[in-house]
């Protein structure tokens, strides 16, 4: 990660003065690129009776049309809508509209499990036959190609209202609604389903339907789209709706959610109320919460909402579960080593893969792919991705050999297959990986002087949001700041609180699974990087910072220590010129895996720099290697050893030798694949079992035939000793695991004597 410091012009002191803003503020909204008066005016003042005409969105006028003339003749009217929360929130505007205007309107929502994503032809078969003789698609419908040529087939006219990509062929629809398409006059381009769906009711009712904000701005947040130019009105404006909402279902959620009407903001739309929405969705019918947020009764309201909540808690639970499984896979295939993940298992749920792979993206940071099987034996997938490497493009041109159906983007995808192709999709996305060459750069906005900050300085930076997609939330600076009151929290102390001081300023600041900044590492951070907000506990309200990133930097001492130990520390800080690798396997995880500039890696071998801050990054095969790397002439040097390439991290017992060898001999119909599913029941992880085999190869105990691993009859008796794969093994093991563990001043003692003998 490189962070870089955003810069813009100042904003003119006339407007700095006209709006009254404080220098934080006003930094703020220069470094927005909002340096106006017109945009400043816009930001402060806009409302919903601002937004462009609705008729200047392609087709809207055409539609609006055909639905009055359905409401007039009195025609069935069935709203197309999605899963999630913006496909939710889009069909209650939709829905609570047309009732309004005493159509005859009703709605479906796919089933994740039964239907899948987007328009499903058996599901237009359906509502077809029910007399529906028009359709309009919420947040989907470009897709649907041969479900609205079929429905028109039948005398149904299809208005497909939508916001995502086109693909290659355009449904021959009555009317696209689109807040993107090519070539139309609608000023802001990047509407959520519920956005556009809330554009089409402005027209149809005449107004501006304020009543509706709340709903298209959960759906904006919960969706990721922009928050800046129209976006801002819906999302500000839709928050103050929210904080007065009447709406019972909304209400009773927020109840569950431990929010508090007043006081919310798009965070806990981000993090409570849309979650909740598309665990129905992940889980059940998502029309429940259609029903909820549609519902006048309370007691309904309460009954519904407690059923959303038993849905998301068995969401959380879920997720973990999941999660947990893909982390043992890992750990017993030994797919640490690998740049990409393809994990599988026939149980996991599907409504949540997408959150896992996110969360496996994250703990491993390599592009994943997570794999369940459904009832009716079909593979179901979510991937995610890691900066810089495109997941569409790697999978696209596997989707013909591999794939039965696929659609995604540079960071997300969803596939299909089938249980057969598993292991040659997990070949062909690990042959696919291309690393990237630079590192991400993360950007912030500014040094926060710690002196004279208050509760008052968040007031401040709120009024450059509300916060979201294209206007992140604030990052600042604390650079060279005093660590103090370092403690580790929380019930499995993952999390830290600590207080930066600098120049007779101080401040709370928290880390969320920060559990790998150690106290030995306190004095290498020359930077924090931290968002400002509020915490409030046993009624008092306190500022804080909450930690986004950090730069490290080599401590300043009087004395230089040549020779630093940090085998101990997990973290990999960026401060080296220099990391030096004995292997060159590791050299992709090195990039990929642990984010390390291509240009500052190099094998021990090559280096031939004087002078430097260097690292000894792995782990090196002999006692000979490292003795090596230690007549090189390092400023400084850090010892890590943290990854290496061993066969296996601990030797097997002579039992599982035997264990393994009596069930080749019962099994001869194995291929050396098939012992990944085998390892489990031999109690060893698939690393053991192939060193195991590659042992037994070498002493012709067994053999290949037909691609499948026999035993070999009558073999001639020999010690494991006398496989010399076997002996350098343990060699290699012994030595790693003795210098890892090697007392610290026994460690520097030795490194130090000999670079002084060079």
């Amino acid at each position: 990660m490189e962070w870089k410091q955003r810069s813009a012009k100042e904003l003119a002191p006339e407007l700095i003065e006209k709006y009254q803003l404080s220098p934080m503020t006003a930094k703020l909204f220069s470094l927005r690129g909002i340096n106006t008066d017109e945009e400043l005016n816009f930001w402060f003042n806009a409302t919903e009776a601002d937004l462009a005409d609705p008729n200047l969105m392609h087709d809207l006028t055409k539609a609006v049309q055909r639905i009055n003339q359905a409401i007039d003749n009195g025609e069935k009217i069935t709203i197309y809508g999605d899963y999630d929360a913006d496909g939710i929130t889009a069909t209650t505007i939709m829905m609570e509209n047309l009732e309004i205007l005493g159509a005859d309107v009703h709605y479906f929502i796919p089933d994740r499990f039964r239907d899948g994503y987007g328009p499903n032809l058996a599901a237009y078969q359906k509502i077809v036959a029910d007399g529906t003789k028009l359709i309009i698609t919420v947040d989907n419908g470009v897709t649907g190609v041969q479900e609205v040529a079929y429905a028109k087939s039948q005398g149904v006219d299809t208005i497909i209202t939508d916001h995502h990509t086109f693909q290659e062929e355009v449904p021959a629809a009555y009317a696209i609604v689109h807040c993107n398409y090519p070539g139309q006059k609608y000023p802001f381009d990047d509407y959520c389903g519920a956005g556009v769906a809330y554009t089409i009711c402005r027209e149809l009712m005449q107004d501006p339907m304020s009543e509706l904000l709340e709903l298209a701005m959960i759906g904006t947040i919960g969706d990721m789209v922009k928050v800046s130019g129209e976006g801002h009105v819906i999302v500000k404006r839709g928050l103050a709706m929210l904080n007065q909402t009447q709406r019972p279902g909304l209400r009773a959620l927020i109840k569950n959610a431990g929010l508090k009407l007043g006081s919310i903001d798009e965070t806990d739309v981000g993090f409570n109320i849309a979650p909740r929405l598309n665990a129905v969705g992940r889980l059940a019918d998502a029309s429940l919460a259609v029903e909820l947020l549609l519902c006048d009764e309370e007691e309904q309201a309460r009954e519904l909402a407690a059923q959303v909540e038993e849905l998301n808690d068995k969401r959380k639970e879920l997720t973990t579960t999941v999660y947990q499984d893909c982390l043992m896979q890992v750990q017993n295939n030994g797919w640490q080593t690998k740049n990409t993940l393809v994990i599988y298992n026939p149980d996991f749920h599907e409504g949540v893969l997408g959150l896992v792979a996110n969360k496996v993206v994250e703990k491993y940071h390599k592009p994943t792919i997570v794999l369940t099987k459904n009832d009716q034996g079909e593979i179901k997938g979510s991937g995610r991705s890691t900066q810089g490497f495109n997941l569409f493009n790697a999978l696209n041109p596997l989707k013909k050999d591999l794939l039965t159906k696929f659609g995604g983007h540079d960071f997300a995808c969803g596939l299909s297959m089938t249980e057969d192709k598993i292991a040659a999709l997990r070949d062909a996305f690990e042959a696919s990986f291309e690393g990237t060459s630079s590192l991400a750069t993360k950007y912030y906005d500014l040094e926060l002087p710690l002196a004279g900050l208050t509760t008052d300085t968040v007031a401040e930076i709120s009024q450059v949001g509300p916060f979201g997609t294209d206007n992140v939330q604030p990052i600042f600076s604390i650079t060279h700041a005093a660590i103090n009151n370092f403690i580790f929290m929380g019930k499995d102390k993952t999390h830290i609180r600590f207080q930066a001081v600098k120049n007779g300023g101080k401040l709370d600041v928290v880390g969320f699974n920060k559990e790998f900044l150690t106290r030995n590492l306190l004095p290498f951070i020359d930077q924090i990087f931290i968002q400002l907000g509020l915490n409030t506990y046993r009624k008092q309200t306190k500022l804080q910072g909450i930690i986004t990133g950090f730069v490290f930097k080599a401590p300043q001492l009087a004395v230089p220590t040549p020779v630093v130990d940090l085998r101990q520390e997990k973290y990999i800080m960026g401060f080296a010129d220099k990391y030096l690798l004995f292997d060159d396997k590791n050299r992709s995880i090195a990039e990929n895996s642990l984010g390390i500039e291509p240009a500052k890696i190099s094998l021990v071998t090559d280096y031939q720099e004087a002078g430097e801050t260097a690292v000894l990054l792995d782990a090196p095969h002999s006692q000979q290697e490292l003795d090596a790397a230690l007549t090189n002439d390092y400023q400084q040097l850090y010892l890590r050893f943290l990854l290496d390439q061993l066969p296996v991290e601990t030797l097997p017992a002579k039992a599982d030798f035997a264990r393994v060898l009596k069930y080749v001999y019962r099994h001869p119909e194995l291929a050396v694949a098939d012992y990944r599913q085998v390892a489990p029941f031999l109690g060893l992880d698939y690393n053991s079992v192939l060193f195991i085999l590659r042992v037994f190869f070498e002493l012709d105990f067994v053999k290949m035939e037909q691609g499948k691993i026999v035993g070999v009859r009558k073999p001639v008796k020999q010690p494991l000793t006398s496989s010399r794969y076997f002996c350098a093994s343990v060699s290699q093991i012994k030595f790693v695991h003795e210098l890892r563990q090697m007392p610290t001043t026994q460690l520097l003692m030795y490194v130090n004597s000999q670079l002084k003998r060079h």
